[in-house]
């Protein structure tokens, strides 16, 4: 009786064991593929990016705008802001950063487009509305034909227009940004001044292209072009609530601001 019953808890170790890994395996598979082109999607509907996206390759906020060697000379401006930063995570983190999404100011635009948390594009008669589920965010982009005004009051999202070319790529002007945030998590900075556009290309059901220009004369010497990223639906994705609560005793926040801090769920 004990032999049997020491063969039935093997047998059901076994099972357990061989499912785990057979998960393991699965989703490893899957997030290989995340980023390939995928034969079987619908085509994309013409003039529509209504849905939830998520940004392929997001990796927990650290990624910058563009890589150092894309990042164009800066101005004497710039390079003086620069230097002043000091990151609290990524390539040049270090303890005690400046960054000023540790106290809870609002990340702004563009460098929201890196986190790797999904928006929702809304599709209306006159305008596309763009929500971030990053500290519950929101944007207009118009499309009722109007210009960007020629001085607009600085805001941390800017002030956005927007007109189809062809049937499958929405291109976003916008300005009248405030110089307060970080062109991502390394402490680039720009200014008042800093113009951006975007294209975002439906290039089937499933996927969008995006492309950035970023043009500051005040900051760098010539435009900024990001790399090509690419975003994908989540069909039956909902956008949850995730506004930036800051608190002294958040022990997240004391790691990011000092790395030597113990971890008390370790």
């Amino acid at each position: 009786m004990r032999n049997r019953s020491h063969r039935l808890v093997r047998y059901l170790l076994a099972s357990l064991a061989a499912v785990f890994l057979f998960s393991i395996a699965a989703h490893a598979q899957s997030g290989s593929q995340q980023g390939a082109p995928n034969a079987q999607a619908a085509p994309a509907s013409k003039r529509d990016l209504s849905g939830v996206w998520q940004l392929v390759g997001g990796d927990g906020g650290a990624q910058p705008i563009a890589p150092d060697e894309a990042m164009l000379p800066m101005t004497p401006w710039a390079k003086a802001r620069f230097d002043a930063q000091k990151p609290g995570y990524g390539v040049r983190g270090a303890a005690g950063g400046n960054d000023p999404i540790l106290q809870c100011d609002p990340i702004g635009f563009p460098r929201i487009m890196l986190m790797p948390t999904p928006n929702e594009l809304v599709q209306m008669p006159n305008r596309v509305l763009q929500f971030w589920e990053r500290e519950h965010e929101w944007r207009a982009i118009w499309t009722d034909g109007r210009t960007l005004p020629k001085d607009p009051d600085p805001s941390w999202y800017g002030y956005a227009i927007g007109h189809w070319e062809a049937d499958d790529t929405f291109v976003v002007e916008s300005t009248g940004f405030n110089d307060k945030t970080w062109l991502g998590p390394t402490g680039y900075p720009h200014s008042e001044e800093m113009r951006i556009v975007e294209r975002y290309r439906r290039v089937d059901h499933d996927t969008l292209s995006y492309d950035m220009t970023i043009t500051d004369p005040v900051a760098y010497t010539k435009p900024v072009v990001t790399p090509h990223r690419v975003m994908k639906l989540r069909p039956a994705g909902e956008l949850s609530e995730q506004p930036c609560v800051w608190s002294q005793e958040n022990e997240f926040a004391k790691r990011i601001r000092n790395p030597a801090t113990p971890n008390p769920a370790k």
